[in-house]
């Protein structure tokens, strides 16, 4: 509190200001949030209703092949005219990948006809490496990843496939594989 008797400071005249400013000033009434009645969009299906069942059963279905259950993490292969340093470059990126497909989503049989169809068409290019996207299958079920397990199979009996290995992290990791064609 300020004394009467001493004259009114800076402080006290701007406070007077200010007050003598918003004293005709009253709060607003609360309103309440509309809330928006937009319907929303029906969700688009990404698969048919084959598709998912196909996806589904391949899920279940565990691999006849042990060899395809013992695969592991990290997919490699390489035929016998293919020396291991070629190899080991593939695993570490060092080949320059041309094209690549994203098999995601896709069933058994719709897969192996994109994968034979992009591996025909890169080698009529001349492409001498091209990275598939298979997944980690990680909502796959029991059974394990399907397209991960198929493709590794797939690619081991394409005359084509000289060599494949699993991707480097920021290629894919092991939900992709750099595959290196032959001539």
């Amino acid at each position: 509190m300020s004394d009467p008797t001493e004259p009114p400071s800076d402080d006290d005249d701007d406070r007077h200001v200010f007050r003598r400013a918003v004293a005709d000033v009253r709060p607003l009434a609360a309103r309440t949030r509309a809330t928006a009645s937009r319907p929303r969009p029906r969700p688009l299906a990404r698969f048919t209703r084959a598709e998912r069942e196909d996806v589904l059963r391949e899920s279940l279905v565990v691999p006849s092949d042990p060899a395809a259950l013992e695969t592991g993490e990290h997919l490699s292969f390489r035929r016998p005219s293919v020396r291991e340093d070629a190899l080991r470059r593939l695993k570490r990126g060092q080949f320059a990948v041309e094209a690549e497909i994203d098999l995601h989503g896709l069933g058994r049989h719709a897969a192996h006809d994109a994968l034979r169809q992009f591996l025909n068409d890169s080698v009529l290019r001349g492409m001498r490496c091209v990275r598939v996207i298979h997944g980690k299958g990680r909502r796959s079920g029991p059974g394990g990843p399907v397209l991960k397990h198929v493709v590794d199979h797939w690619l081991r009996k394409i005359e084509n496939v000289a060599a494949f290995a699993s991707a480097r992290p920021i290629d894919g990791g092991t939900g992709a594989v750099y595959v290196l064609l032959g001539k």
